[in-house]
């Protein structure tokens, strides 16, 4: 395991075996490409020392190289563009892997008991099956026919976990499989727009929620996605049943109510046949011509970041549930701050005395600063005229 840890931590990173070896031999650790690569393999252990300063190369706690994650994923779909290097694939996966162990024990100290209501997937070979499915999600979870404010939220709040990667913008999509038997799981790339994010997490939850055939997998996740975000009736009621003409304008307006893309729109009312063929190529004409093929003007704004692991992180650790150690094992750079301490809740002498001196500090400045903050308070009790 350890092995996996030291490579999967280069390459989180972002460093090849020989920058490693450079990044060593520069502060007194001499080493060797190959040196890092024996170490990766399994056919070289790192003395205790070394592991310290690999820690600080790769800016991780020591105590990460040695935890195991105990949780099991087996993954269902995984959306890349060709140039996604398989180590990249690796590092997504293994990065998943850890952010959901921590999730899922958050959970459980948090939550105890508590079940979810997300549906058993079903088989689908149709388009209309697609659709279906995606009314069949809407009706559980009760968001009728209206606009989606906030797909992410929404999901995570029945039980998906829900986990953001910031790299490989244009490379990678998303990925979906599930934690054990029973808890589903999607990996979102957060570093493109949010429209194309939103589409993205609602075709992951079709590979979740539909069994086709690989040759029907990519289509009929497009199609779930697409019902999902702008059911058919809303569709109808937005545009009508038959168009001849619409604009790129009258789209834009439309993709900023329902966060579905321009080239979102023209797909589902050519998918609805509410525009043929024909006048889509059209449109498509357009848009390549408008240079918007890769970046749609009429941004649909919104928060569509994954929450809930970073609220029940700050929850966890200001109970003491869990520790700051726990939290780096999984996510090496995020940082949890002190929790505010109650009005009035001050430690006693002896309780000062026995923190660190980073502790006592802290707590002498908090002081000072709700004595300065009153001090105005009572200033501002009184009118100019007073003085």
């Amino acid at each position: 395991m350890l092995e996996e840890r030291l490579r999967q931590a280069r390459l989180f990173a972002g460093f090849t075996q020989e920058a490693v070896a450079e990044a060593l031999t520069e502060i007194g650790h001499p080493a060797t490409k190959a040196v890092i690569s024996k170490y990766e393999m399994g056919k070289s252990v790192p003395k205790a020392s070394t592991l310290l300063q690999l820690s600080r190369i790769f800016d991780v706690d020591p105590g990460y190289f040695l935890y195991e994650s105990k949780t099991d994923l087996t993954w269902v779909a995984y959306r890349k563009q060709s140039d996604l290097a398989e180590t990249n694939q690796d590092v997504v996966k293994a990065y998943a892997r850890d952010v959901a162990a921590l999730q899922l024990e958050l959970r459980s100290l948090l939550y105890p008991g508590k079940s979810y209501d997300f549906p058993e997937p079903m088989n689908v070979s149709t388009a209309a099956e697609a659709e279906a499915v995606a009314q069949n999600l809407r009706s559980a979870w009760g968001l009728d026919d209206l606009p989606i404010e906030n797909l992410t939220q929404t999901v995570e709040d029945h039980g998906v976990v829900v986990i953001g990667w910031s790299r490989d913008a244009g490379r990678f999509d998303g990925l979906s499989g599930w934690c054990g038997d029973d808890v589903p799981l999607t990996v979102v790339n957060t570093a493109v727009e949010v429209d194309r994010r939103r589409f993205n997490l609602a075709h992951e939850l079709g590979h979740l929620l539909m069994q086709t055939s690989d040759d029907l997998s990519e289509p009929m996740a497009h199609r779930f996605a697409a019902a999902l975000l702008v059911p058919a009736d809303l569709a109808f009621h937005e545009l009508g049943r038959r168009r001849t003409s619409i604009s790129l304008a009258e789209l834009g307006l439309l993709k900023r109510r329902y966060g579905l893309s321009i080239q979102g729109w023209i797909y589902r009312a050519t998918d609805l046949e509410i525009i043929t063929k024909h006048f889509a190529t059209s449109l498509w004409r357009e848009i390549n011509q408008r240079g918007w093929k890769k970046a749609e003007p009429f941004p649909y704004v919104a928060s569509e970041e994954p929450i809930r692991l970073e609220q029940m992180i700050l929850h966890a650790v200001a109970e003491g549930l869990v520790t700051r150690d726990r939290v780096r094992y999984a996510l090496p750079n995020f940082v949890v701050e002190d929790p505010v301490a109650e009005t009035g809740a001050f430690p006693t002498a002896t309780e000062l005395l026995a923190m660190s001196d980073i502790e006592r500090e802290t707590w002498m400045q908090h002081s000072l600063d709700l004595a300065v903050n009153e001090e105005f308070e009572m200033f501002d009790a009184f009118g100019e005229e007073d003085f």
